[in-house]
């Protein structure tokens, strides 16, 4: 590292201190890659490094965390969707320089775009609609990410205008745009809480999602369908002997999972000190360790039944059920208007979208259901495929994220280590044994 002339000795200690410093070994676990970081502490540095890895669409499998006076510990146990490790010199450089850069703000623009964010209640066909409405209005979609949870709809839309391909800047174009769109999520009873604004576009995209569902209380809601066997399970308990509040979450395994698990806790204003993740065949199993922000755990009834209500919804959201379509096809004025359309005419529901567009090739991923959320009938989805194009759109599995493998252990010296036991050995090393909740 080469320093500037005029830092003294004391300046170049504390660069060297607060500096992240990352290590990537693919050596020591015959079933993960582990990507070590150490840093000094701030707040969010665990969520920027979670988001990191999530962005990259890796499967974090285990994780461990320790974060206590000034030092930030994290190691994380994470395979690319398929289970295999890390071989590609590209993604572990990448990972290497985006972790070591201090953590910059990794907030995601819409370059050249419009974005819109939109709430409301969901209802069929609403998407198709708002589609609708925008190819009617000459906008071009560029990129959506569309989510639902317990009747509820958040959605981020990044638009360009048609005819010249630019943002749109007008202001009465998007007053127009804003009021047609408020008109559409309003419905004949959402008369105060449809909602819609033009996006500075300032926060990572999933995390404003998770912000935008907050705020519009989605977890306080009554849900659409009847609780199901795998519903995550979140219980909150206070460890008073350390002022901390532990937080366990048990749920299916899924993509993206503890990011948004962290993400939640971190827009609550809670830091998380310590943490262990876990996951079993399909199964993830989480605790965290977490104050609030003033160094306070939590300290009513009322507010452990927020912080679970809270953490069930980040949870859910993301895991909409349904059949995953997956349409690639040259993109044109209309598209997402026609095949949304289509989706509703046959009483197909769509509880979460990603639509992206490069290079003139539109990209887009649905979720569907039938309308009362139930699996669709395949003869139904087989009907909507031969009327949109059975070569465009196309019934996708899930990625492979869960493969049968011995339990991911380290061996020092002929002895295994599991890895709850380097968590409970480094935490006593820092002085900090956790207790054990059941």
């Amino acid at each position: 590292m080469e320093w500037h002339a005029c830092l003294d000795e004391y300046e170049k200690l504390v660069i060297r201190m607060t500096t992240p410093r990352v290590v990537i070994d693919n050596a020591v676990c015959p079933t993960a890659t582990l990507v070590k970081v150490d840093s000094a502490r701030r707040d969010g540095i665990l969520l920027d490094a979670v988001q990191v890895l999530t962005d990259l669409n890796l499967s974090i499998k285990k994780a461990y965390v320790s974060s206590d006076g000034q030092w930030f510990m994290d190691v994380f146990h994470v395979t690319d969707l398929n289970g295999n490790k890390l071989t590609d010199e590209s993604v572990i450089s990448y990972i290497e320089q985006s972790l070591e850069t201090s953590f910059p703000d990794r907030s995601h623009g819409f370059d050249g775009s419009t974005a819109l964010e939109l709430t409301g209640t969901d209802r069929v066909g609403l998407l198709s609609e708002v589609f609708a409405v925008l190819a009617d209005l000459q906008c071009d979609v560029v990129d959506a990410k569309v989510w639902t949870h317990n009747g509820r709809i958040a959605s981020l839309i990044s638009v360009k205008d048609c005819n010249s391909g630019s943002p749109i800047n007008d202001s009465q174009q998007i007053d127009r745009i804003e009021s047609r769109l408020r008109n559409i999520l309003r419905g004949d009873n959402d008369i105060r809480s449809a909602k819609t604004s033009v996006s500075l576009a300032i926060t990572h995209t999933e995390r404003r999602l998770h912000q935008m569902m907050f705020a519009d209380r989605d977890y306080g809601r009554k849900p659409v369908l009847q609780c199901r066997e795998d519903s995550p399970v979140v219980t909150v308990q206070n460890w008073a002997e350390r002022g901390y509040s532990v937080v366990n979450v048990q749920c299916k395994d899924r993509a993206k999972l503890l990011f948004d698990v962290v993400c939640t806790l971190t827009d609550m204003q809670y830091v998380v000190f310590h943490a262990t993740i876990n996951t079993a065949e399909d199964k993830a199993y989480m605790e965290f360790y977490v104050r609030h922000t003033d160094g306070t755990p939590i300290s009513s009834e009322a507010e452990r039944q927020r912080v679970v209500q809270c953490l069930r919804a980040a949870v859910e959201r993301r895991a909409s059920d349904g059949v995953r379509l997956e349409l690639c096809t040259s993109d044109r004025q209309g598209l997402l208007a026609n095949v949304t359309r289509t989706f509703r005419e046959n009483g197909l529901n769509v509880t979460r979208a990603e639509i992206s567009t490069t290079n003139d090739i539109a990209r887009n991923v649905f979720y569907v259901t039938d309308a009362i959320g139930n699996v669709a009938d395949p003869k139904i989805i087989e009907t909507v495929r031969e009327k949109i194009g059975l070569g465009e759109l196309k019934v996708k599995e899930l990625p492979l994220i869960y493969h049968e493998r011995e339990e991911a252990a380290v061996g020092v010296g002929g002895a295994v280590l599991s890895l709850g036991s380097l968590v409970r050995k480094n935490l006593y090393n820092l002085g900090l044994l956790i207790k054990s909740y059941s």
